[in-house]
C-alpha cells in the first residue's frame, strides 16, 4: 500500500498543495487533476523521491519511502511525459537499458516481443530518432510490459498516441490492476479502464 500523509511541496516561493493525504491499495488507480500549474507533475515526482517534500511523509506498506531507498525504488516504475530515450540507439538498445537502470536484466527476445506488443513490429532495430512522436512513445511505453514493479507513476502517458495505442495502453494497465498492481496518473485525455473504480484526487 502507498500511504501519503499531510503532503506539502512547493515551487519556488509558490505552495503547489498541502496536507494532502490518501491512500492506494493494491488493485486500485488515480488520477490527479488539475489545471496546468497546480502542481500534478510535482506531485508524482514527490512520489517517486525525486523532489523532497516541504512536509509530511510517504510510506510504502507501511514504512517511510526515505529509509526503504532502493526497496521502495524497485518497487516503482516512473514514466515521465518525456520519453526519456536516447535518439542515437535504437528502440531494443532503448528497452535492454532502461531496464538495466532499473535492476532488470532483459534479454534480446524478451525486449523484442514486448516491442512488437507495442506495435513496433519491423522497427526494433531502427535509431528511435527516425521513428514519428507515437513510435517513440511506445518505445517508452513498452517499459510497463518488461517491469515487476507494483505501484505505476505514470505522468501523461497517452500523449502523442493515436486510438489503438490508447486501447492498448488501458489494456495494459488493466492486466496490471488485475495483478493487483496500483497505478497514479495525470493525462488531459480520456483513459478508461474496463471494470475499474477509477479514483480521483483534484489539486487545486
Amino acid at each position: 500500500m502507498l500511504e501519503v500523509s499531510n503532503l506539502a511541496c512547493s515551487r519556488g516561493d509558490h505552495r503547489l498543495f498541502s496536507e494532502l493525504s490518501f491512500a492506494l491499495h493494491p488493485g486500485q488507480i488515480m488520477q490527479i487533476q488539475g489545471a496546468n500549474g497546480s502542481g500534478k507533475t510535482s506531485l508524482l515526482r514527490t512520489l517517486c523521491g525525486f523532489i523532497i517534500p516541504d512536509d509530511g511523509k510517504i510510506s510504502w506498506c507501511g514504512e517511510n519511502v526515505r529509509e526503504l531507498d532502493e526497496a521502495y525504488f524497485a518497487q516503482m516504475m516512473y514514466l515521465g511525459h518525456l520519453n526519456a530515450i536516447k535518439d542515437e540507439l535504437s528502440a531494443l538498445e532503448n528497452l535492454r537499458i532502461s531496464a538495466g537502470l532499473s535492476g532488470t536484466e532483459l534479454n534480446e527476445k524478451d525486449a523484442i516481443a514486448a516491442l512488437r506488443r507495442m506495435g513496433l513490429r519491423g522497427r526494433e532495430r531502427l535509431p528511435t530518432k527516425v521513428l514519428s512522436q507515437g513510435q517513440r512513445r511506445r518505445v517508452a511505453l513498452a517499459r510497463l510490459l518488461v517491469s515487476d514493479a507494483k505501484l505505476w507513476i505514470l505522468d501523461e502517458p497517452l500523449a502523442a498516441l493515436d486510438v489503438g495505442a490508447v486501447a492498448l495502453i488501458q489494456e495494459l494497465i488493466a492486466e496490471h490492476l488485475a495483478r493487483l498492481g496500483m497505478v497514479i496518473f495525470t493525462t488531459h485525455q480520456p483513459l478508461h479502464v474496463a471494470g475499474m473504480e477509477m479514483r480521483c484526487l483534484s489539486l487545486s
